[in-house]
């Protein structure tokens, strides 16, 4: 007998050595070629994996695409560099009564509100403007005096912008232009929102108790938000609650989850335009997701006047300056 080497085997201990170096080869060979194909199953996995996350990664941007609109107005900065940088950011809240109980014109701007996330500070500085304020219009001086909510009727988000940064003369780096009816759907996507009421009052169909919280779904949460007449501040006291319920969102929605949830993109999509990208949005998920963690709440307060037969809403001045300083100041590094 020989060995793979034509030497001859001259005992049984060679013999048994060699019959031991042929098994022994063999599972080894068998174990080789196993975790070959074990690899090979990995490989094709995560080959599906990476297909299916770019997929979903390409659906996702084009939700926000959908959603994706440039404003148009003349920036005082780059807003692109502020977020690229960390830096603290403006953001232009505007909410239209269009969507909402079955309305379908452009109508006005109905909530107006300035926001300010800080990522230094970690936090987030939230201000209502009346949306009665009287104001001139940059690029509409024929239709001046006007109620600031005015400014989106003739000159949409452009002249949203431009009159307020020439009033309050900040920057507003990005705006989100929601509708009720996509306010009351992103609220349902993150599962509701927990507000506590300033006041007692009933307003369709629903009852609130002054410090009672709730836990609030899209409609209870605009029933809630929306009554104006039975407040005894007012419109003041309707941007209060305005904000609760903003804030309350804002707190459940800036993360990645939120972000890279495409049944919550999608739902708000159709009601929802901003311009804000995809790669923004995933920039605000990243760096300022810890603003929420403080909490500023003001408005600019005016005082009733009736001229050529519209009521405005007068903010002096001095109180102009105020929210001004207070602007200004959240925005600094």
């Amino acid at each position: 007998m020989s060995d793979e080497n034509n030497q001859p085997l001259n005992n049984d201990e060679d013999i048994h050595q060699h019959e031991h170096h042929r098994h022994h080869h063999h599972r080894h060979h068998r174990r080789h070629r196993g975790w070959k194909i074990f690899w090979s199953i990995v490989g094709a996995l995560v080959l599906v994996a990476l297909f299916f996350a770019g997929m979903a990664w390409h659906n996702l941007k084009s939700t926000t695409d959908d959603m994706y609109s440039n404003a148009g107005a003349t920036k005082s900065r780059d807003a692109q560099k502020v977020l690229e940088q960390k830096k603290p950011v403006s953001i232009l809240l505007l909410g239209t009564d269009t969507g909402a109980l079955g309305r379908d014109y452009k109508g006005r701007t109905d909530t107006m509100m300035i926001m300010t996330l800080n990522p230094k500070t970690k936090t987030t500085t939230i201000v209502s403007l009346p949306r009665d304020m009287k104001v001139n219009l940059p690029d509409y001086p024929q239709y001046s005096p006007a109620k600031i909510n005015a400014a989106y009727t003739y000159g949409g988000v452009k002249e949203s912008i431009n009159t307020i940064q020439e009033h309050f003369d900040i920057p507003i780096d990005y705006y989100v232009l929601v509708n009720m009816g996509g306010l009351e759907k992103a609220i349902n996507q993150v599962g509701g929102v927990d507000v506590k009421s300033p006041l007692t009052f009933d307003y369709e169909g629903y009852s609130f108790e002054k410090g009672e919280t709730y836990h609030m779904n899209g409609k209870k949460a605009l029933a809630f938000s929306r009554m104006r007449y039975d407040d005894p501040e007012g419109d003041y006291g309707r941007q209060s609650r305005q904000r609760l319920v903003i804030m309350a969102l804002l707190k459940k929605s800036i993360s990645y989850k939120t972000v890279l949830n495409r049944s919550f993109l999608r739902s708000v999509s159709d009601s929802s335009q901003t311009d804000l990208t995809f790669d923004d949005m995933m920039r605000l998920a990243q760096s300022y997701r810890d603003t929420n963690e403080n909490i500023v709440q003001d408005h600019a307060q005016g005082r009733g006047q009736n001229e050529g037969g519209q009521a405005f809403e007068v903010v002096p001045t001095s109180e102009q300056q105020r929210i001004t300083n207070l602007l200004q100041n959240s925005l600094k590094n």
